[in-house]
C-alpha cells in the first residue's frame, strides 16, 4: 500500500527521499535499453523501463500506434496517459538505493508534447491542458532527479537501428521525426536554452556498436554511481 507524506509543501512518496534517482535520456532507438539492461546487473540499481506495454494497450486499445498514425488527432490522448505512466514510475517503490529509469516525467514534456506542437500536429489548446496538468504536477509533487544520462545519438544512427530492430508502431517514423526530437534533446540538455533541466547531465555519445558502448557505460560506471552518495 502506498504510503504518502508533505515535505517541503509538495507531496512524496513515504520513504523515497532516500533514493538516488537517474534518468536514461535519448531518442528513439538511442540505446537505452542495451543501457538499462547493462546497469541491471548492479546489485544497487533498480532498473525502471518506460512503460510501453501500457502505452499500447489500454483497455484494448493502442493509442501509441494511433499517434503515430494521426498524431493531431490522438497525440493528446497518449500525451495524457504518458503523463500519468510516467508519473507513476516516478512515484512507485523501489527496493535498491538507486532508481534507474528510462526516461523521464520531464523529457515527456519538453520533447515530445513540445515537438507534437512545434510541429503544428497538436492543436494550442491541447498543448495548453497538457501543459497546465505538467505544471500542477511539478508544482506540487515532488519528483526529485539525481543525474541525467543523455546518450547522444545522431537521427541516421536512430533511423538505422529502427529498421533493424522492427517495433511494428515505429514502422511510420520518418528520419525528419528522429531529427525533430534530437534537436530538441540538445536545446534541452546541451544548449540548455529553453526548459530547465533538473539534475547534473552526464552525456555519453552513442553512435557506437553493442561492444564499444559496453565499454563506455563501463568507463562511466564510477560517474554514474556518484549520483547515490
Amino acid at each position: 500500500m502506498r504510503r504518502f507524506f508533505f515535505l517541503c509543501g509538495k507531496l512524496l512518496r513515504d520513504g523515497e527521499d532516500r533514493k538516488a534517482v537517474i534518468c536514461v535520456e535519448g531518442n528513439i532507438a538511442s540505446g537505452k535499453t542495451t543501457c538499462l539492461e547493462y546497469f541491471s546487473k548492479t546489485s544497487s540499481i533498480e532498473v525502471l523501463t518506460e512503460p510501453i506495454s501500457k502505452w499500447r494497450d489500454v483497455r484494448g486499445h493502442n493509442p501509441l500506434a494511433l499517434m503515430y498514425q494521426d498524431p493531431q488527432r490522438w497525440g493528446i490522448t497518449l500525451q495524457t496517459y504518458v503523463q500519468l505512466t510516467m508519473l507513476d514510475r516516478h512515484l512507485s517503490a523501489v527496493a535498491a538505493p538507486v532508481r534507474m529509469m528510462e526516461r523521464s516525467l520531464f523529457s515527456a514534456k519538453y520533447i515530445f508534447v513540445e515537438n507534437l506542437f512545434r510541429s503544428g500536429k497538436m492543436p494550442e489548446v491541447d498543448y495548453a491542458v497538457l501543459s497546465e496538468w505538467f505544471d500542477w504536477i511539478t508544482a506540487n509533487i515532488c519528483i526529485p532527479v539525481d543525474l541525467i544520462v543523455y546518450l547522444q545519438t545522431s537521427p541516421q544512427t536512430c533511423h538505422e537501428r529502427l529498421k533493424q530492430r522492427c517495433r511494428e508502431e515505429e514502422k511510420v517514423i520518418p528520419l525528419e521525426y528522429l531529427e525533430s526530437i534530437h534537436q530538441l534533446y540538445e536545446e534541452w540538455l546541451i544548449r540548455r536554452s529553453s526548459w530547465p533541466v533538473p539534475a547534473p547531465v552526464l552525456v555519453i555519445p552513442a553512435d557506437h556498436n553493442l561492444q564499444r558502448m559496453l565499454h563506455q557505460y563501463e568507463e562511466n560506471r564510477a560517474k554514474i554511481l556518484a549520483a547515490s552518495l
